[in-house]
């Protein structure tokens, strides 16, 4: 008999792949297993729970960013030096993909409740610079 065991993503993450399997275990944010993707929610208070002050990038794969609640602006960084940096402002409800390789960051407009879906292999961070 199989037993239902509830996963808290706020502590946890749901690891799926590569293959058909799926399972519950630790976090990786910058690291995971090969082939795999990271299903993950959490709690933001402030920039710094999002690490505003840093770009995030994912060589492998897109990423799902969900909002459940509250309101997060978040930034694409130009392609070319000559381009605009992109911005959008999403609310609870709301969800953007972050295309493969693009280097986004995101600020918080109080507390927040975000899922993401991302591979975690390879994932970069680079300070923001002023």
């Amino acid at each position: 008999m199989t037993t239902l065991t509830p996963i808290d993503l706020f502590t946890a993450a749901v690891h799926v792949g590569p293959g058909p399997g799926v399972s519950a275990g630790e976090r990786r944010m910058t690291e995971g297993r090969p082939g795999s993707w990271q299903l993950a929610a959490f709690h933001a208070a402030s920039d710094a729970d999002v690490h505003a002050d840093h770009w995030e990038m994912h060589p492998e794969a897109d990423e799902l960013v969900c909002v459940l609640s509250g309101r997060v602006r978040f930034f694409l960084r130009p392609d070319t030096a000559d381009a605009p940096e992109q911005t959008a402002t999403l609310t609870g409800g709301t969800a953007v993909v972050v295309p493969r390789g693009r280097w986004h960051r995101m600020e918080v407009d109080g507390p927040v409740r975000l899922l993401s879906l991302s591979p975690r292999e390879g994932t970069r961070l680079e300070p923001v610079l002023p």
